[in-house]
């Protein structure tokens, strides 16, 4: 069988890039303001909880007078380019090295330096065949479009039936590959975990994390 994995909030707590990258826009600001770091970040955090993240740098540069897109850009520049400080699920870490006998890839939407940074800090491209960043491939190829996963289809001269796919976000990581005959796992981690997902849309097998996920794959082979 051929395992593909998702990244965010499956093999890693995706909130702690996100406080990472706040954290690197927040020095930014004592850098070009002044402004107390710990402040900066508390305040971007609490906008995150109220509102999510699109105004998160807007709110906070309209508090203290500084609002411009040019300084929006930049918080967002800022973001996307630190170098985070990433560690993988304690169930993942144990997984992956683990499953060297089969194919691994993964498949990732986002931002492609984004990713790339992500996948970086956490050390684990040595770990797959290859990691398909969907955004390098055009915004069309994101999930739930099946494009990466057909390019490790054919990699592999491998059945749907063969392919299995490891996330955790019902609203876009299964419904393109269920109707294909595909495996389809979903761990119940990160910010989707209660998410109830709409009809098709959620995945064949259901588990409450990666620890769960060798007992399942000695399932699926068993057919």
């Amino acid at each position: 069988m051929i395992l593909v994995f998702d990244l965010d909030d499956t093999l890693y707590d995706e909130s702690r890039f996100v406080e990472s990258g706040f954290r690197a826009v927040a020095r930014f600001g004592t850098q070009q303001f002044g402004w107390d770091e710990q402040e900066s970040l508390a305040q971007m955090m609490g906008t995150l909880a109220r509102e999510g993240r699109g105004a998160v740098f807007n709110r906070w540069l309209a508090a203290h007078g500084k609002h411009s897109k040019a300084l929006v850009t930049a918080c967002v520049r800022t973001y996307r380019h630190h170098k985070p400080a990433l560690s993988l699920f304690p169930a993942a870490a144990s997984l992956l090295p683990s499953l060297s006998a089969y194919p691994l890839y993964l498949v990732t939407d986002g931002h492609k330096i984004v990713q790339a940074n992500k996948v970086e800090a956490l050390g684990i491209a040595s770990l797959f065949r290859k990691c398909f960043i969907t955004h390098r491939y055009g915004v069309r190829h994101a999930k739930p479009s099946p494009y990466c996963f057909e390019l490790i289809r054919r990699r592999e001269k491998a059945d749907w039936r063969q392919i299995a796919y490891i996330a955790d976000d019902p609203s876009k990581d299964f419904v393109g590959l269920n109707p294909l005959g595909a495996q389809t796992v979903r761990v119940l981690t990160g910010r989707h975990r209660h998410v109830a997902a709409k009809p098709g849309y959620e995945a064949r097998h259901t588990i409450p994390d990666l620890s769960f996920f060798l007992a399942l794959l000695a399932e699926m082979e068993r057919g």
